[in-house]
């Protein structure tokens, strides 16, 4: 029985395609994205925002988010706003993140940063534009058919994941912790659960509360993304080591000049490969109770681990 059991769910699985799920989704987020943000006057801060917002990515955030609602039982319609709102933060991480005084990167998603072509002045409040436009979005374009109590809750973690308890805390940690030989693996997790792992978190489970979770779903989903969250930037890590600048579209090897501590330097590369796998299985086995709604974010959860860009 167990062996049909597991037949069974072998066929399900293969039904599922990642690819057409994922070129559907981007499609739609992207859509969704450049209609979010018009040129208007100051034309140059709308069209330094849309330079970045809009340079391409796999919108594994946004995507996420959609399919944490309607596994919910909720619609892509729904969430979408909220889906597009994290598009704009994780965009505005990146824009401040490739500055001069942060990680100074020229290149991203293949193109030149933000500041390379607007100045660190727009690029800054590019992603300043971004960070206030994603919580007015959330809050005026989410449809009526979800409560503002949902709204409200989405509006409160998205906040709590990007301040000085999320990404911002993180990126402190990061930039204190250049140079250094000594930083401890509880460091490294900290860094990344907050710099990485946070938002990926807040894509998620907002999209589940958008589409009506229970608390006890409201946990999974934490666990889940938490999880794929840390395998997300152990994948990177190995990325910056083994890829080219044209398989990231931006600057390779940058830790190593940098001097980072990463998890790959402190576990080697396969070893790093394993937990990154181990991670994506514990993320996969918390959406188990939901059988077949759970392909998609279980499916996304093995690309994060299998890209190589």
């Amino acid at each position: 029985m167990v062996a049909a059991d597991n037949l069974q769910k072998m066929k399900e699985e293969a039904t599922f395609n990642l690819v057409a799920y994922l070129k559907e989704r981007q499609k739609l987020c992207e859509t969704a994205l450049d209609q979010a943000i018009p040129v208007i006057y100051p034309e140059k801060i709308y069209e330094s925002m849309r330079y970045s917002l809009l340079a391409g990515g796999k919108r594994v955030r946004p995507i996420l988010c959609l399919a944490a609602c309607e596994m919910m039982g909720g619609t892509i319609q729904m969430a979408m706003p909220t889906a597009c709102a994290m598009e704009m933060l994780h965009t505005m991480s990146l824009i401040h993140d490739d500055l001069p005084a942060m990680d100074n990167d020229d290149y991203r998603r293949g193109k030149l940063t933000n500041h390379k072509v607007y100045g660190d002045d727009i690029a800054i409040l590019a992603g300043d534009g971004l960070l206030a436009y994603a919580f007015e979005f959330v809050a005026t374009q989410t449809p009526e058919t979800v409560s503002r109590e949902r709204v409200l809750q989405v509006i409160s973690r998205i906040g709590k994941a990007l301040g000085a308890a999320g990404l911002v805390g993180g990126q402190v940690v990061d930039l204190d912790s250049e140079g250094k030989t000594d930083i401890s693996l509880e460091t490294l997790n900290f860094i990344h659960n907050h710099k990485t792992a946070a938002l990926l978190e807040a894509s998620v489970v907002c999209g589940g509360i958008v589409g009506g979770a229970s608390a006890e779903n409201v946990q999974r989903l934490s666990r889940y993304s938490q999880n794929i969250g840390l395998a997300f930037q152990i994948i990177d890590d190995i990325l910056d080591i083994t890829a080219t600048q044209e398989q990231l579209g931006k600057t390779a090897g940058k830790d190593l000049i940098a001097k980072k501590i990463t998890y790959p330097s402190l576990w080697g590369i396969e070893e790093s490969r394993s937990k990154a796998q181990q991670l994506v299985e514990a993320a996969c086995k918390e959406l188990e109770t939901f059988g077949n709604l759970a392909q998609p974010l279980q499916a996304l959860a093995h690309f994060i681990t299998s890209r190589n860009h």
